[in-house]
C-alpha cells in the first residue's frame, strides 16, 4: 500500500460520499498508477440505481478512474508541499473513448489501471482502465489539466 484513504485526501479536494479511491497501491510517477475502491450495498447510489437491481454507475466508475489520474498527475508533477498540493486542483477536460463492458455491483472490488499516454506541462493524456477480478469492465482516454484553484 502506497496511501490509505487518508492520505489520498491530502491529495485530492473529494470527500465521502464523492471520493471515490479507497487505496493506492502501485505508482511509477510520471507512467502509472493502480488504485481501487470497494463497492458496497450501502453506497448512496444504490438507492436510486437501481434498488432492485443494483448495479454501480459507469460515470461513477469514470469519476474514479479520474481521480486516480489526479493523484498520479499531483504526484508525478515533483515534490509538492502539502500547502502546495492544497492550493491546486485537477479539472478534467475531456473524456473519450469510454466504454462500459461489464456491469460492476456490490461486493466488487474495482481495480483503476490509469497510464500516462502524453503530459505537457500541467496537462495529461491518460489511458485509464477498470476491473474486477482482473477483467476488464470499463475504459476510457482521460485529458486533464492542474491549475491553481
Amino acid at each position: 500500500m502506497l496511501y490509505n484513504v487518508v492520505e489520498i485526501q491530502k491529495i485530492l479536494p473529494h470527500r465521502y460520499p464523492f471520493l471515490l479511491v479507497d487505496r493506492i497501491t502501485e505508482m511509477t510517477p510520471g507512467e502509472s498508477i493502480v488504485a481501487y475502491k470497494n463497492i458496497s450495498i450501502s453506497e448512496p447510489v444504490f438507492q436510486g440505481h437501481f434498488p432492485d437491481h443494483p448495479i454501480y454507475p459507469g460515470v461513477m466508475i469514470l469519476e474514479g478512474m479520474a481521480q486516480a489520474g489526479g493523484v498520479l498527475s499531483f504526484k508525478s508533477m515533483g515534490e509538492m508541499t502539502e500547502e502546495e498540493i492544497q492550493s491546486k486542483v485537477v479539472y478534467f477536460m475531456s473524456i473519450d473513448k469510454a466504454k462500459f463492458r461489464v456491469p460492476v455491483t456490490p461486493g466488487d472490488k474495482l481495480v483503476y489501471k490509469i497510464s500516462v499516454m502524453k503530459q505537457k506541462g500541467t496537462v495529461w493524456q491518460l489511458e485509464a482502465k477498470a476491473y474486477v477480478d482482473d477483467k476488464i469492465v470499463a475504459q476510457a482516454e482521460l485529458k486533464a489539466m492542474i491549475v491553481d484553484k
